[in-house]
């Protein structure tokens, strides 16, 4: 198995269908890194991912607009196609098995950042918060 992990905003509000009966959330997550290049420029790359997450759980729907920072994790495929310009490009797509919200631009200017809750696709919802986590005990067994 191949497995994809984005962390990003979403590029928009997500998009929930029925297909042959079954529930598909559609939502597109950007994921940008900065580098510098061999000329030492400061460059921004912008990496977009098309997300189906099908699932019968369609609650977070209403969570997932733009701006939302999550974290989303699947299965990856690259399809390729001829772009407008007729040359060859290509598009990075994931069939999600889980989400979690991360929180919005908003939250993370204000410093909060934490992981509001997390959607899997076996049909169970678990929140996390800050404090469920406990400390590891400080006797190392080694």
């Amino acid at each position: 198995m191949i497995k994809l992990q984005i962390i990003g905003h979403l590029g928009g509000d997500c998009t929930t269908n029925e297909v042959n009966g079954k529930n598909v959330i559609n939502f597109n997550v950007a994921h940008s890194e900065k580098y510098k290049d061999s000329q030492g420029n400061q460059v921004e790359k912008t990496i977009w991912v098309k997300c189906a997450y099908w699932t019968d759980r369609t609650a977070i729907a209403q969570y997932l607009k733009k701006g939302q920072l999550i974290y989303a994790e699947g299965t990856p495929e690259a399809e390729g196609y001829l772009n407008k310009d007729n040359q060859n490009a290509a598009s990075l797509k994931m069939r999600v098995f889980q989400v979690q919200l991360l929180g919005s631009r908003n939250d993370n200017q204000e410093g909060t950042g934490q992981p509001a809750s997390s959607y899997q696709s076996t049909g169970t919802a678990k929140v996390t918060q800050a404090a469920e986590v406990e400390e590891p005990a400080d006797d190392l067994p080694f």
